[in-house]
């Protein structure tokens, strides 16, 4: 199964193509209804736009045997623990050795735009194509990993 992190993922098509070829499920988990085909292999979660609650709902249906894609750090490490894979929407494979250092950073960047307002820091460089076939590509391989 695959669970999405939805509301703001930009590779939710390139989710259904790779999960019907693979005849994958796909649960998307979103603060609100998000359009979505109509097919069976695909079913959509509204969690309410309770702080983190469609993450709570996707760390709870974590487990292995699953793929999550998130680009939330914290909630991939939740993943992970409860022994999902996870993939971010530039395709980039979130693991157990690499989550703490990425959580690091992540928190020590916070720190220094919490030390700098008001300052032009910019943010994270825009999606490309290239991300988009970066991600295609690494899904395709956990899927052939998880597909029955």
């Amino acid at each position: 199964m695959i669970l999405v992190d939805a509301d703001a993922c930009p590779v939710k098509d390139e989710i259904y193509t790779v999960a019907y070829r693979h005849k994958l499920p796909v649960r998307l988990y979103a603060a609100t209804y998000l359009r979505h085909p109509d097919h069976p292999l695909i079913s959509m979660t509204m969690a309410g736009d309770a702080f983190d609650a469609a993450d709570d709902l996707i760390a709870e249906a974590a487990a292995p045997g699953t793929l999550v894609i998130t680009a939330d750090l914290p909630l991939a490490d939740r993943a992970l623990k409860a022994g999902a894979e996870v993939l971010t929407h530039r395709g980039e494979a979130l693991t157990a050795a690499n989550i703490g250092g990425k959580l690091a950073t992540r928190d020590l960047m916070a720190d220094l735009r919490g030390g700098l307002e008001g300052q032009a820091l910019g943010g994270p460089r825009p999606f490309s194509r290239a991300d988009r076939s970066a991600f295609a590509q690494a899904l395709e391989r956990a899927a052939r990993r998880l597909a029955p």
